[in-house]
């Protein structure tokens, strides 16, 4: 893992460590000055490459401590979400290919098994790690080890009822593992300071922990009154009047909280509690501030989140000039436009009002939108009761996450036939983000549900006209998707229209091949098919379907009746729309009389994170493969690696 790399002026410690072997020979008297060497190399390389830098700052302390007091790889330390492992990737022998992060053939932005065997566990979603390491420790104990496994999990993951699960597993367990809350809610930071660092230290000593039995035993002699003021005295050195009740009840012994950019104090508690195995389960509650020593404004906390790339001096982001609207933006308006007019109109989201465009909304209905936390399960049921009780409820969750909460789409929402709107965000591919965000699965794993509607928008007037027929449709659950980025430019309308149900519209009139498009790489196959009759005089019908359920029979019959071949293409998995247009050609028999029929759609893998327009060339969903695959499929001459590289 060893990484080699220049040495520079204002990092000399830095440049000495390239593994956590290199950091624990350090004097504990030099790990400060290591700290905000750090936190200066990702504010420069993150101003080079932009990413999810504002985690990672926070974490700079508290990620030296952890490789520094552990043996890792030996001790499995594994980072909850990874947003915040940009200090970590460089310690660990990374740092070199920082510069790198989030683009194609680089350093992927969360952590990857694959990338280094510093990475215990990938991640991308949240409140996974304590399942995780739980799974490790109990592995690690049937196989006799003994090693150390520990959780780094943020205030905001916690907020997941699989985190919660997982404690009570944990807590009923005898099993060593030990999870980091990595609080930067701020919302003890009055109490962080010295006297709480130091009953955080004192409550993680052996002889803490021998006394604290012999004291109980001899307060149980005590008058009433005296014991009770024992036990709160207890109680406070253990932090559990500053919130550690929850996790003491679940089993866990509770350490905190403390300072999280304190090294001082970091270090000798997290030995303490490496070097106690008879505590079991421990939780070390660690405060921390978010985006620490970053260049933007104090008052934009999500400005620093995940950022374009920046000047270091002055914080202002480089981010292109763009004069067409994101989709994002256009569902913010059609949806406020819709509850102008329908106060049933309510908005959900879990944890993501900016990305998905619902801050607009909240600042215009602030009582009609709700903001569940991380929980896409809660939000989905959460929902189906609001519809139950006759609201319209608009729960906007990207693709990606919506594949948390598949359960309750299935039992809660479609069984039941109650008209939850779902709004889709983030459909497709999304570029730097990689696979653990691509929008890949919802049109195959929605479309088979009864009683789901499942639209797809070509561009961004489409998108309107879908959330107004979803804001009209009563009848039962229904879904669009949408892309991440800019839209294609066409003109919006004040208001949405609503469409008929299950019914698409042809975009161009031809004779010879017939493309039948959902979604957004219409533009893509309009592109191919002026291509295809500049150059090779074919003449090409194009069509939008707009809904993959339920499916324009009428359209698809009409399209395999009147051309010699018909292409579908679409930006999700194999099983999706494709399948079902072909399932409904062979229950018609339609390719008994000669049709020729190919479905495009992504590759059955996950794509690395790439730039978008690479990721849709790797795909094999651009303009030129549906060029290729029209030549192919006629029997011209066509680019057969091309296609075959799909």
């Amino acid at each position: 893992m060893k990484t080699t790399h220049a040495m520079h002026d204002d990092t000399p410690l830095l440049d000495t460590i390239h593994t956590p072997h290199d950091l624990r020979k350090l004097p504990r008297g030099k790990l400060p000055a290591l700290a905000e060497e750090l936190r200066r190399e990702i504010i420069a390389a993150a101003a080079q490459t932009g990413g999810h830098f504002g985690a990672g700052l926070g974490v700079v302390e508290l990620t030296v401590a952890l490789h520094y007091v552990f043996n890792t790889p030996q001790d499995r330390l594994i980072w909850d979400v990874s947003h915040q492992a940009y200090p970590h990737k460089v310690l660990t022998g990374r740092r070199a290919g920082l510069r790198s992060i989030r683009r194609k053939g680089g350093l992927a932005g969360f952590t990857n098994r694959e990338e280094s065997p510093y990475d215990a566990f990938g991640a991308g979603h949240s409140s996974t790690s304590i399942s995780a390491a739980l799974g490790m420790a109990k592995a690690r104990d049937l196989s006799g080890g003994d090693n150390h496994v520990i959780a780094v999990i943020g205030d905001g993951a916690m907020s997941a009822g699989m985190a919660y699960e997982a404690l009570n597993h944990a807590g009923a367990t005898d099993s060593r593992l030990i999870v980091v809350l990595n609080d930067n809610g701020m919302s003890i930071a009055p109490a962080v300071g010295a006297l709480t660092n130091y009953l955080a230290w004192l409550v993680s000593t052996r002889p803490f922990l021998s006394l604290r039995e012999m004291a109980k035993q001899v307060a149980n002699r005590f008058p009433r009154l005296l014991r009770e003021a024992a036990a709160r005295a207890d109680e406070y050195a253990r932090g559990m009047v500053m919130g550690g009740t929850l996790f003491e009840e679940l089993g866990f012994y509770y350490v905190g909280p403390l300072d999280g950019h304190d090294l001082g104090t970091l270090v000798p508690v997290l030995e303490n509690v490496r070097d106690a195995p008879e505590l079991g389960p421990v939780l070390v509650h660690v405060v921390t501030e978010k985006g620490r020593g970053h260049p933007f404004p104090k008052d934009d906390p999500e400005k620093y989140h995940a950022v374009a790339p920046f000047d270091p001096e002055t914080g202002e982001q480089k981010k292109p000039a763009q004069n067409v609207p994101t989709y994002t933006e256009v569902f913010s308006r059609a949806l406020i436009a819709e509850a102008e007019h329908d106060e049933r109109i309510v908005a959900i989201t879990a944890a993501m009002p900016s990305g998905t465009g619902l801050d607009r909304f909240a600042r215009r209905f602030p009582r009609r939108m709700f903001d569940v936390g991380i929980a896409e399960q809660h939000a989905v049921t959460f929902a189906a009761g609001l519809a139950a009780e006759g609201l319209k409820p608009f729960p906007c969750i990207y693709s990606t996450f919506l594949q948390r909460a598949y359960d309750q789409v299935v039992h809660d929402v479609a069984l039941q036939k109650l008209p939850v709107r779902f709004a889709i965000d983030r459909a497709g591919l999304v570029g730097n983000d990689g696979p653990t965000h691509a929008g890949s699965f919802d049109v195959a794993f929605l479309a088979c549900l009864p009683n789901m509607v499942v639209m797809a928008a070509a561009d961004e007037a489409e998108l309107m006209h879908m959330v107004a027929t979803a804001a009209a449709y009563d009848e039962g659950p229904i879904a669009f998707r949408y892309p991440r980025g800019p839209g294609v430019g066409v003109e919006l309308p004040e208001r949405g229209e609503v469409l008929e149900i299950g019914r698409g519209r042809i975009v161009r009139e031809g004779a010879e091949v017939a493309i039948l498009s959902l979604g957004a790489r219409l533009q893509e196959v309009l592109r191919a098919a002026r291509q295809l009759e500049q150059e090779h005089g074919i003449s090409i019908t194009v069509a939008d379907a707009r809904f993959a359920k339920p499916l324009d029979t009428a359209l698809i019959d009409r399209l395999a009746r009147e051309h010699a071949a018909l292409i579908t293409i679409e930006e999700g998995a194999q099983g999706g729309f494709g399948a079902h247009v072909l399932a409904h050609l062979a229950a018609t028999d339609a390719m008994s009389r000669g049709l020729r029929v190919r479905t495009m759609t992504l590759p059955d893998v996950f794509l690395p994170h790439a730039g978008m327009d690479e990721q849709y060339e790797e795909a094999g969903l651009t303009a030129a493969h549906i060029e290729q695959q029209v030549l192919h499929l006629l029997g011209r001459r066509g680019n057969l690696a091309l296609i075959a590289n799909r």
